[in-house]
C-alpha cells in the first residue's frame, strides 16, 4: 500500500544540481519507499567522469539511494521538514556501470528507526540488472 505520492521536492529538501531522484511510485511512510532517477547524459559530472567513458560516480548512486531512504522517512509527519544526513554506508557493492541516458530504478527498506537515527538498506538496479546494494545509516537534524 502506497501513501500519497508527491514529487520529491515536496518531501525532500535537495534541489538540483544535487537532486538524484526523478520519481517516487511507492510509499509506504517510514518503512519503505520505490522510485527512480532518470539519468539523461546532460549531468555536468559525466564531463569529467569519465571523458571517453561517462560513468555515472558510485557515490552518486549511494546518494540516489539515500535521497529515496530520506523521502521514505521524511513522508511521515512526525519527521516532515527535518533533515535525514548521512551516519555512513556500509556494505556497499557496485555490479554494474550506470551509463548516461539509463533509467536507474531504486528501492528502499528501513529496518530500523527512532527520533533521532536509523537504518535501512538499499537497491539500485537498471533494466533489473543490479547496480548497487548498500546499508544506509541516518541521523536527524532539525533544518533551519
Amino acid at each position: 500500500m502506497s501513501d500519497l505520492l508527491l514529487p520529491p521536492e515536496a518531501v525532500i529538501p535537495h534541489r538540483e544540481p544535487f537532486l538524484f531522484l526523478t520519481e517516487v511510485t511507492e510509499v509506504t511512510a517510514g518503512e519503505r519507499a520505490v522510485g527512480y532517477w532518470d539519468v539523461t547524459g546532460e549531468e555536468s559530472f559525466f564531463a569529467g567522469h569519465f571523458p571517453d567513458r561517462p560513468t555515472l560516480p558510485g557515490v552518486l548512486i549511494c546518494e540516489s539511494i539515500a535521497q529515496l531512504g530520506a523521502y521514505a522517512l521524511l513522508a511521515r509527519p512526525d519527521f516532515a521538514g527535518r533533515l535525514a544526513l548521512f551516519g555512513g554506508l556500509d556494505g556497499v557493492r557496485f555490479r554494474r556501470q550506470v551509463l548516461p541516458g539509463e533509467r536507474l530504478d531504486l528501492e528502499v527498506e528501513l529496518s530500523r528507526l527512532s527520533s533521532r537515527a536509523g537504518k535501512g538498506s538499499g537497491l539500485a538496479s537498471v533494466a533489473g540488472e543490479e547496480a548497487c546494494r548498500c546499508e544506509l545509516l541516518f541521523v536527524f537534524a532539525d533544518s533551519v
